[in-house]
C-alpha cells in the first residue's frame, strides 16, 4: 500500500512576530497529521485536547482515535503533545537523541528542587513518567516512511520523509514553523539552536517537494537555496 496522510488539525504560533506580534495573542497548537502506511495508521504531534482531537480526526478521516497504531511526535514540546491521554492504546515514538535530551533536563530539574514551586516539581516527575512510555522511533516505519533528523528547533527534533512515487513529502515540524517563515528563509525565533535550525531549513529546501510545518497548513516548498 503506497503512503499516504492526512492533515487533521492546522495548527498556529501563540505570537508570530512575522505579523509584527511580540507576545501571545492565541492558544499555540501544533499542526496534527495521519500518516497512512500499510496496517500503520501514524498520528504526528497530537497537539489538541483530547475531546478536541477525537473530533477533528472523525471529520478528517471518518475514523476514531482507536483507529491510530502509532504516536510520533517531532518534539517533545508540551504543545506537541497535548492529546496523548486519548492515545494510551498506540505506541509512542520520538526521535532518540530528543528522548535522552529532555529527560536528562527533567532531571536536571529535579536536582534543583529548591528553585522549583511543588507545582513545578509534580509537572516535571509527570513528565518523567510520561516519557517511559516513549521509545525511541526507528529509521523507518514503513517502505516509504522514514525518520528524519532536523535538529535545531529543539535539541533532537526530527520529522518524517514520506517518499511516494510522485512527490517527496516532509513532516517538518517546528523545523519549519510556518509556511511564511519558509518563504522568508526563517526559522523560529525560539529554537534551542538557530545555526543547526537554520541547517534543517536548508535540508528542509533541498529534498521536500510538499512541506507540512509544525504550525501551519502544508505548502509547496519554494525552490530556491538560502
Amino acid at each position: 500500500m503506497p503512503v499516504d496522510y492526512t492533515v487533521i488539525s492546522i495548527g498556529t504560533l501563540s505570537h508570530n512576530r512575522l505579523w509584527g506580534e511580540s507576545a501571545a495573542v492565541r492558544t499555540a497548537h501544533a499542526t496534527t497529521t495521519m500518516v497512512a502506511q500499510d496496517d500503520r495508521r501514524i498520528l504526528v504531534d497530537p497537539s489538541l485536547p483530547a475531546q478536541i482531537l477525537e473530533a477533528r480526526f472523525h471529520e478528517r478521516t471518518g475514523g476514531k482515535l482507536t483507529d491510530v497504531t502509532d504516536v510520533f511526535c517531532t518534539t517533545l514540546r508540551p504543545v506537541h503533545r497535548r492529546g496523548l491521554a486519548a492515545l494510551e492504546h498506540a505506541r509512542w515514538w520520538c526521535a532518540e537523541p530528543e528522548l535522552e535530551t529532555y529527560r536528562e533536563h527533567l532531571k536536571d530539574l529535579q536536582e534543583s528542587a529548591e528553585r522549583l514551586s511543588s507545582d513545578d516539581l509534580a509537572t516535571v516527575a509527570s513528565d518523567l513518567k510520561l516519557l517511559e512510555r516513549f521509545q525511541p522511533a526507528p529509521d523507518k516505519f514503513g517502505p516509504q516512511t522514514h525518520l528524519y533528523p532536523l535538529r535545531g528547533a529543539s535539541p533532537g527534533s526530527a520529522g518524517l520523509l514520506l517518499t511516494p512515487a510522485t512527490a517527496t513529502i516532509l513532516l517538518a515540524g517546528d523545523a519549519a514553523v510556518t509556511a511564511e517563515h519558509l518563504r522568508c528563509g526563517q526559522v523560529w525565533e525560539g529554537c534551542f539552536d538557530a545555526e543547526a535550525a537554520l541547517e534543517s531549513l536548508r535540508d528542509i529546501l533541498e529534498v521536500a517537494d510538499v512541506i507540512v510545518p509544525g504550525h501551519d497548513n502544508l505548502t509547496f516548498a519554494p525552490r530556491r537555496w538560502l
